[in-house]
């Protein structure tokens, strides 16, 4: 990527995306933050310029500059995405680690975060905006819709599938051929060994719908 890039989030996530681009070689022009308490705040050589909706940086993006969207609140990354389409007609690029390890043969959307030594096997298939954390496994053909939250240490085994805006837990095991419906929440740890409906909360070896 030669343009540098925008990262819209100034928590954990992104930091976590700034450290990704930097170790890449990839030049990071500033954060941006609805905080206002962060402004002016600085990592490294890296400053929060302003509000995620200040036209003065937006303008930027496109020609001169990407951008990506690193906020955990799905909502929240579901309207910058969606305000970086309708305005700069754009799509947030992907932040992949360099110690990731995915195969040239899986088939990865735009604006995921993959973070350290997660693992992305072939024919896998990862929607659009993303997070993955550290140590993940996306096993061979397994797919992840868009929006989907994979913790540190999961495993996605082959050819299991997680719908829309699923969140899976820290150090989840979800077994073969599984469906993780849309918006459902797996908690850390769990080994979900069937199909969870949308919008389902689930927990525990083996995994049991709570509440």
């Amino acid at each position: 990527m030669e343009n540098p890039v925008l990262i819209f989030g100034a928590g954990s996530l992104g930091l976590t995306a700034l450290d990704i681009f930097q170790r890449n070689g990839v030049v990071v022009y500033g954060l941006l933050d609805d905080d206002k308490n962060v402004h002016g705040k600085e990592f490294g050589d890296v400053s929060v310029l302003g509000e995620t909706d200040d036209d003065g940086f937006l303008k930027l993006i496109g020609q001169k500059c990407e951008a990506f969207v690193a906020l955990d609140d799905t909502r929240v990354r579901k309207k910058l995405v969606k305000m970086l389409n309708d305005r700069r007609h754009i799509q947030p690029v992907n932040a992949i680690h360099d110690t990731a390890t995915v195969s040239t043969l899986a088939n990865i959307g735009h604006g995921n975060l993959i973070a350290a030594r997660t693992v992305v096997n072939p024919f896998a298939e990862i929607g659009q905006h993303c997070i993955i954390q550290s140590g993940a496994v996306i096993d061979s053909q397994a797919k992840l819709g868009d929006y989907v939250h994979i913790g540190t240490g999961s495993f996605i085994n082959s050819g299991a599938t997680v719908e829309e805006g699923a969140f899976i837990g820290t150090g989840v095991t979800v077994v073969a051929g599984v469906t993780i419906g849309k918006n459902a929440r797996i908690g850390a740890g769990s080994v979900v060994i069937e199909s969870v409906a949308a919008g389902t909360t689930v927990f525990g070896n083996p995994a049991q719908k709570v509440g």
